[in-house]
């Protein structure tokens, strides 16, 4: 495994790292259960900076200061909705991912933190489907870009472990 991608399983919000990236609607109000994790470690004054921010687009990302939670900053991003993979859901959750890595570049961010986005609520993306998108989009990002230098994907059970496993296993040599 590369050095600049970690794969772990745990809790996100636990995570010590110069940010964090939450998925979210495009309320930045409403999610998942990474969005509800993130919220609640970080306390109410992110829920009212999200508010401030007015929304976000499918693919698009935000950004807020972290609060109380252990990364500095919290990027938002909203993943699409799972129809069948036919009406852009594959191009926007690859855009979720670099979105994010440019937001974090273009800061300085030397550390950043992804959960699996779009696979955690309902219409969920297939783990088949999230993972390789996932790892493509972050590997490509890194092989051009020195900044994140450290990119962890925290994965918040075994199933969505070893789905990104095998996967990762695959794209390094």
């Amino acid at each position: 495994m590369t050095p600049r991608i970690q794969l772990q399983l745990g809790d996100i919000t636990a995570m010590e790292v110069d940010a964090l990236v939450n998925s979210t609607d495009t309320s930045l109000l409403e999610g998942g259960p990474v969005h509800k994790a993130v919220h609640d470690a970080a306390g109410q004054a992110l829920t009212m900076a999200c508010e401030k921010l007015e929304g976000c687009e499918t693919g698009e990302v935000r950004l807020t200061p972290g609060y109380q939670l252990r990364a500095g900053f919290v990027i938002h991003t909203v993943a699409p909705t799972w129809m069948d993979g036919a009406h852009g859901e594959l191009e926007a959750l690859a855009a979720c991912y670099t979105q994010s890595l440019e937001l974090a570049r273009t800061r300085g961010f030397r550390t950043l933190a992804f959960p699996s986005l779009g696979s955690g609520r309902q219409p969920q993306i297939p783990l088949e489907v999230a993972a390789p998108i996932a790892i493509r989009s972050i590997l490509a990002f890194l092989e051009t870009s020195p900044m994140p230098e450290k990119v962890f994907l925290v994965c918040f059970d075994t199933t969505t472990y070893q789905a990104y496993q095998k996967v990762l296993r695959e794209a390094l040599p």
